[in-house]
């Protein structure tokens, strides 16, 4: 506890404030405090996030200002809220802060490139969201603390107090509300820590391509000769469980930023998707799951505190939070060169698409646009089976910009750097989901390989006749029979029907794309 430090400057008079606590006290505190709170049998604290168990995405607002109104890509996803509106909201968080007799505050760094990096402070009422955050900002030495100064963005959670269904552009008790003015978030009607992660990633991805530097929703990983790759792709496609490779250094798992000099992580943790987890399939990340972490909402036996990881009795989207460099190869710091291959992860719940394809840079920069994938069960609330979706730039949920501002940074990029391009699917084969099955994750991590080994630069491929995809004909490790989605399925007449109806969506999610994009990549798409 700092006796000195004050948030007067906010407005929030609590003196009793628990700043930058380490693990050890956050854990004393949260027993202490959070209802539901246990120790797992692996050292791992576990936690509950109350009614939401998901990102709320409905319910984010960005303020509409003179100063940034004409970059932001309003819509579905940017919904815009009057500045009134927000101070309302940020008024009301503050009040809430104020009844509390003591506050957690975490104040840390979002991103390791310290010529790009932002400070950040969080501000909450529970110790689990402090420990969150603790794990997922980059935790400053004790110097850097002391001459932390002044936020460059704040965030006021005060999710635990609801926001008035009545105030102008609410539609729920939850708002998650940013300004890019004030430099401030607020949290209120959700107690899901991914809010605070995801919207300083937000403010990333708008203030990172004001400088020519790409923002991405992607993981990223190091070989033993530097050659950097970067996995794109929504929760659930494998960017976690397939950038934790034992044979290369981790980066990040999830959020990074492309310069003129490399990539660099933007977090100082890993937040990963604990459902059906084991020391099998994830080796890694298993290990991962001791003192310090963060267990949200996971079934654990009451007489050996033993966890489930089957168990989706609270939710699907069960997670684990912790510092990367719990991942024992994780490169520290996280930034390395300029990537060498760029993979797009995508489950297709069709069971269409191949294993693995070779990528023009024009069906490279159409995919990205397209970000097509299957939104997985737990992710969002209220998804309970996984849906057919498209989220530009594989992370639309996260972006400000239109998407086309970061697919011409990324266009610029590979083509300056000369990186290869690949379409991985995770998702099913031999049917659609319910009647094909999930890709064998050995067969997709064989396949990872080959990509870094350079073992599919001289195989044979065919051409897909409605993708236009350059798919090989032989991986090692692989079934040849695997490669070519068609084969895999026992009625060929259905797989066509498939198909088509896929290459339909596709065409007709472009339409809102085609205006900025070129005729090259508009006719990378798919064609009947």
């Amino acid at each position: 506890m700092t006796n000195s430090f004050t948030l007067q400057q906010h407005n929030i008079e609590v003196t009793n404030i628990v700043r930058n606590a380490r693990p050890a006290k956050l854990y004393q505190e949260a027993l202490a405090y959070e209802p539901e709170a246990a120790i797992a049998d692996s050292g791992a604290i576990m936690v509950r996030s109350g009614e939401k168990t998901g990102r709320s995405p409905s319910d984010k607002r960005i303020v509409k200002h003179p100063d940034s109104e004409q970059d932001v890509w309003w819509g579905s996803v940017n919904v815009a809220v009057d500045e009134h509106t927000f101070e309302i909201n940020r008024e009301r968080a503050i009040d809430y802060l104020n009844t509390k007799d003591k506050l957690y505050v975490v104040d840390g760094f979002g991103g390791w490139d310290e010529n790009e990096r932002i400070k950040v402070r969080i501000i909450c009422t529970r110790p689990y969201h402090a420990l969150f955050m603790w794990n997922m900002l980059i935790r400053p030495t004790p110097e850097q603390l002391a001459e932390f100064g002044d936020p460059d963005y704040v965030v006021f959670n005060a999710g635990q107090f609801p926001a008035n269904r009545y105030t102008m552009g609410m539609t729920s008790k939850t708002s998650v509300d940013l300004s890019f003015e004030e430099q401030e978030v607020v949290i209120l009607g959700t107690e899901y820590a991914g809010e605070m992660k995801k919207g300083i990633f937000t403010v990333m991805n708008y203030i990172m391509p004001k400088k020519g530097v790409l923002s991405m929703h992607c993981s990223a990983n190091e070989g033993d000769d530097g050659d950097v790759s970067i996995f794109f792709g929504l929760s659930g496609t494998g960017k976690t469980t397939l950038s934790a490779d034992a044979r290369r250094k981790l980066i990040g798992d999830d959020e990074h930023c492309w310069t003129d000099d490399g990539v660099f992580n933007i977090e100082g943790g890993c937040y990963a998707k604990a459902i059906d987890l084991s020391a099998e399939k994830e080796p890694e990340i298993y290990a991962a799951i001791k003192f310090g972490t963060v267990l949200e909402n996971v079934v654990y036996d009451d007489y050996t505190h033993a966890v489930d990881y089957s168990d989706t009795t609270y939710t699907q989207n069960t997670r684990a939070s912790y510092p990367i460099e719990y991942i024992p190869n994780a490169k520290i710091p996280c930034v390395g060169g300029h990537p060498k291959n760029i993979i797009l992860l995508t489950a297709d719940a069709f069971g269409v698409l191949p294993p693995v394809s070779k990528l023009t840079p024009e069906q490279a920069m159409y995919h990205f646009i397209s970000g097509y994938t299957a939104k997985v069960a737990g992710t969002e609330m209220g998804v309970t089976e996984p849906q057919a979706t498209f989220s530009a730039c594989f992370g639309a949920a996260f972006m400000v910009w239109h998407p086309s501002k970061y697919a011409e940074l990324l266009a610029e990029k590979m083509e300056e750097h000369g990186a290869s391009a690949w379409l991985v699917n995770t998702g099913w084969t031999g049917g659609p989901f319910g009647i094909g099955s999930r890709i064998n994750l050995p067969y997709t991590r064989a396949i990872i390989d080959a990509i870094h080994n350079g073992d599919l630069d001289n195989v044979d491929y065919v051409t897909d006749p409605i993708f236009g995809l350059a798919v090989p004909t032989s991986c090692p490790n692989v079934p040849d029979n695997l490669l070519i989605p068609k084969n895999t399925w026992s009625d060929a007449a259905a797989y066509d029907k498939q198909a088509e109806k896929l290459a339909n969506l596709f065409i007709d999610n472009f339409e809102a794309y085609k205006e900025g994009s070129s005729e090259a990549i508009i006719n990378a798409g798919p064609k009947l």
